[in-house]
């Protein structure tokens, strides 16, 4: 049987950290109590948190990083869809200020179709363009109007700036137009400085019409406006018809031939004015031969 040895003796190491520990609880405690009572260690509370302001700032660093990664992608969303509207805005607005001035250049086009009637004093019925044939071999405008809103076969058509031709086709809601510059269209015209009768023939083309046979010893220049001279009863006198651009002589030189440019505006333009007076032709003397349609051209000489 063992013999009790009995408690084992303290350590130095132990009694040495004991003594240590109280001693720092004491001067905890103390430092408490002082600066409860003295507010000792606020300059030294302030300069440890400046010295540690660095570190809390690095340790928010990811977050802020995070945050503002966030809110650059939801800005950016937010601008893209802006700009999206923006532009849908813009091209409707640009679309609509086409459109107004589109509108702006009719209603100016339609006064002075008006104007120009009121004016002259005339009697006219204005009809819309339904279509416009400008092939080189048949110069036509289809008209939204007809036999039931009193168009007839040989009405004269006008715009603001003159002639522009003749009904030769009407059904009850449409009708067709000859144009001045048809191939197989004529009129009798007279210089309005000079009133000399000439013929214009129209070729195909909406830009000019031909006035050939010129006599070399007629007073006709360049320069000089043509109108309707009344011949034929067709065409009402004195409505203008083009304005003479050049003047040279044909391949025989026995005559003059002129380039004339409409006064119309036969390619555009969404309306024209029909005549409702007709001017009808005076009775030829007994036993006399008709005399020969203008409207349609004879054969040129050459």
């Amino acid at each position: 049987m063992p013999s009790y040895a009995g408690p084992p003796a303290p350590r130095s190491d132990d009694v040495a950290g004991t003594l240590r520990l109280l001693a720092y609880l004491a001067l905890a405690t103390a430092l408490i109590i002082l600066d409860h009572r003295g507010d000792w260690l606020r300059q030294a509370r302030a300069q440890a948190a400046v010295a540690i302001q660095p570190v809390w700032w690095l340790a928010g660093l990811p977050s802020r990083m995070g945050e503002s990664v966030r809110d650059d992608a939801g800005t950016r969303a937010r601008l893209a869809e802006d700009n999206r509207r923006l532009r849908n805005a813009l091209l409707v607005s640009g679309a609509r200020q086409a459109r107004l001035q589109v509108e702006a250049t009719e209603n100016a086009r339609l006064r002075g179709l008006l104007g120009a009637a009121e004016r002259g004093g005339l009697d006219v019925q204005l009809a819309p363009v339904l279509d416009i044939d400008l092939d080189p071999t048949r110069q036509r405008l289809m008209l939204n109007a007809g036999r039931r809103n009193g168009v007839h076969v040989g009405q004269s058509v006008i715009d603001a700036g003159g002639l522009v031709g003749q009904i030769i086709e009407v059904t009850p809601t449409t009708s067709v137009v000859l144009l001045l510059t048809d191939p197989d269209h004529a009129i009798p015209v007279s210089v309005a400085r000079t009133g000399v009768r000439l013929v214009a023939y129209g070729t195909g083309r909406s830009d000019h019409l031909d006035l050939p046979n010129v006599p070399l010893s007629s007073d006709v220049r360049e320069g000089d406006a043509l109108i309707t001279s009344g011949l034929g009863g067709r065409f009402p006198p004195g409505f203008p018809v083009g304005t003479i651009e050049a003047l040279a002589p044909d391949d025989n030189r026995a005559f003059l031939v002129g380039r004339v440019q409409p006064a119309a505006q036969l390619d555009r333009g969404r309306d024209v004015l029909l005549l409702r007076d007709r001017v009808e032709a005076p009775p030829p003397p007994p036993g006399a031969a008709p005399p020969p349609e203008p409207a349609l051209a004879p054969e040129r000489q050459r």
